[in-house]
């Protein structure tokens, strides 16, 4: 992987391969060696335009295929993506550095799979038709869809979108991170291969700052979805108001973990050490807040620092390897400023920080980082980081960490841990966030998948994930 350099110089447009019309190259740097791995070319309006019409033309066509047909074309996607795991699971450590054995193939390249799973057994459960009375309920494709992706989590933010998209005959053109080029071409190549219809899945390469605009408010879109900051959010949601085009939007998170007093503290604060720093910390869901009763703050400081030393930072094709590096450079520079400025405003660092990591002279490393503060309202417990930094925060009593928890503009995710099952319900029904863990409990790739707030107005995963790409039609009968 490390000396064989990528050359990804072609879109896939209207059922087959051509280059770009820009001819503008990006490096693309391995975040474990600082080396070039590769190299893109980016696109350009043009380039857009081609992909757009060629979605728009095949969607009358595609839109009445029947649903038989469109699983069927699912099923040989799944099952071509399977073939060829470990190559995704490879392309995925090179773009963005994810542990190949601990995280790129259990869970980065296997998520895509699961998706399409998922979106099969959702689409053959779900009732594209229900009578009420005389008048017959249509659920219909809405149209010609933009994916707008970020680095993450490759994978699983491209195919959590496609799968529904293209099993209720939506059309689409796909952007993926720049920053993430390589998984996205060899989906590309596994559609090809199963027959995807010309037209009905585009895939350009581009900067999302750029390309963001013109998809967004291009006439021809009928609705966009979004992950990625609040920010590109905001810009999106800006440019697609101009045509009333759906937008749905899987934004940032500042999740909090709430120990309750009766919890194992041991158990807790390492089951929440080790999930936020999966990734490294780079998962919007991250339990970045660790909200701990006052009186055993130092306990659980000691616990978390104890359980950062435990995780092996390393290379990311070794198999030891749970933590890997940032994914890109800027990404590493953003995460280091946050942790300068939580030691300017006086946090306390319990561990990590610009601790050097041993035999990792180059790379985007940073260690499990550990800060502990007295406050909500500071810039560590206030600011997404997207880094493997976790801030612990003290509370007085159940409602003070609940009004701690909520005082976030985000509301994502929320974690609760306690010896009590039902205790840790109660609290988190009080959470205002799209979803909630109790006790560790991992996440339903059938459930709805999204937030509330400034995390997001739409929801993915299963059959709210099909739901998103319907538009409702009532057909009225006259009753003779």
């Amino acid at each position: 992987m490390k000396n064989k350099l990528r050359s990804l110089f072609k879109f896939y447009i209207d059922g087959g391969w051509r280059e770009p019309s820009s001819g503008r190259l990006q490096e693309i740097i391995n975040p474990a060696t600082e080396e070039v791995s590769g190299t893109v070319l980016l696109g350009d309006e043009e380039d857009v335009n081609l992909a757009i019409d060629a979605a728009h033309r095949a969607f009358s066509s595609y839109s009445q295929v029947p649903l038989e047909e469109r699983i069927a074309l699912i099923e040989r996607i799944a099952t071509i993506y399977e073939r060829r795991i470990h190559e995704m699971a490879q392309a995925i450590t090179l773009e963005m550095g994810a542990p190949f054995y601990t995280l790129s193939i259990p869970a980065q390249a296997a998520v895509g799979l699961m998706h399409l799973q998922v979106a099969v057994a959702s689409a053959k459960a779900y009732s594209f038709e229900t009578q009420i009375g005389s008048t017959r309920i249509v659920k219909e494709p809405v149209g010609v869809c933009v994916l707008i992706t970020p680095w993450n989590w490759p994978m699983n933010q491209v195919i959590c979108k496609l799968a529904p998209a293209l099993i209720t005959g939506c059309t689409v053109v796909l952007k993926p991170s720049q920053n993430a080029p390589y998984s996205s071409q060899l989906l590309a190549e596994i559609l090809d291969e199963a027959g995807v219809p010309a037209g009905v899945f585009n895939m350009i390469q581009g900067e999302g700052g750029k390309l963001g605009r013109i998809l967004s408010s291009h006439p021809k879109v009928d609705m966009v979805s979004l992950t990625g900051s609040t920010g590109a959010g905001t810009q999106v949601s800006q440019f697609a108001a101009q045509s009333i085009k759906r937008v749905s939007l899987e934004l940032g998170g500042k999740s909090a973990n709430i120990i309750l007093k009766n919890a194992n503290l041991v158990d807790a604060v390492t089951h929440g050490v080790t999930l936020m720093m999966s990734n490294s910390g780079q998962s919007c869901t991250a339990p970045s807040r660790m909200l701990v009763p006052r009186e055993r703050l130092l306990e659980a400081e000691e616990i978390a620092a104890n359980s950062c030393r435990k995780i092996i930072v390393g290379c990311p094709m070794a198999a030891e390897t749970q933590m890997g590096p940032i994914a890109n450079y800027k990404q590493y520079q953003k995460v280091r400023e946050l942790i300068q400025r939580g030691i300017e405003e006086g946090a306390k660092l319990v561990c990590g920080g610009f601790d050097k990591i041993q035999d990792l002279p180059q790379g985007f490393y940073i260690a499990p980082t550990v800060f502990s503060v007295t406050s909500n309202t500071c810039t560590l417990a206030q600011e997404e980081i997207f880094g493997p930094v976790l801030v612990i925060i003290p509370y007085d009593d159940e409602t003070h960490a609940v009004e701690i928890a909520n005082d976030s503009i985000f509301g994502l995710s929320g974690y609760v841990y306690g010896a009590d099952a039902s205790d840790a319900e109660r609290i988190a029904r009080k959470l205002r966030t799209g979803m909630v863990h109790l006790n560790g409990a991992p996440t339903n790739p059938a459930a709805p998948f999204g937030g509330y707030k400034q995390s997001g107005n739409g929801r993915e995963w299963g059959i709210a994930g099909i739901e998103e790409f319907l538009e409702t039609k009532s057909i009225y009968t006259a009753i003779s």
